[in-house]
């Protein structure tokens, strides 16, 4: 039996993302395979090196023909020819909008976290033993709760 792909012509970016991902997973979990083979295999076993590095290659190889499958089903493959379709539909933002977007969120958390300090430093001191006020040298009595 041949291996024909499924509309061929179409969602070759998402195909290709999708294998990439599935890939970079694969080489993980084969990584991962590997230092347990190498920390458990028994020392003197004759072929401990031919073992340890062929078990997680041909992990790697059963992994990459399943997701060669998955990725080459009807309904799986109509699923990311359509995700790719409507990616194009999306209008993105520019640069600058998602430059500017960002520069306000950031000064917006600063401002939140010096408010969110003062605040904190303040009634902590208040309910507390009394703190110093920054800058001015004075010291603000507490009210002894904790």
């Amino acid at each position: 039996m041949a291996f024909r792909l499924y509309k061929p012509g179409q969602g070759r970016y998402v195909r290709l993302g999708t294998a990439g991902g599935a890939g970079l997973v694969a080489l993980i979990v084969c990584y991962y395979v590997w230092t347990l083979l190498v920390q458990y295999l028994p020392k003197d076993l004759q072929y401990r090196v031919y073992v340890a590095y062929a078990a997680p290659a041909l992990l790697f190889a059963g992994i990459a023909l399943v997701v060669a499958r998955y990725l080459n089903q009807q309904k799986a493959t109509d699923f990311l020819i359509a995700t790719e379709s409507e990616m194009k539909k999306v209008s993105w933002s520019s640069k600058a909008e998602v430059l500017g977007s960002t520069m306000v969120v950031i000064m917006t958390v600063i401002i939140m976290a010096a408010f969110i300090f003062v605040v904190d430093y303040l009634v902590s001191g208040t309910l507390g033993g009394g703190c110093r006020i920054p800058f001015t040298g004075l010291r603000m009595p507490g009210l002894g709760l904790w």
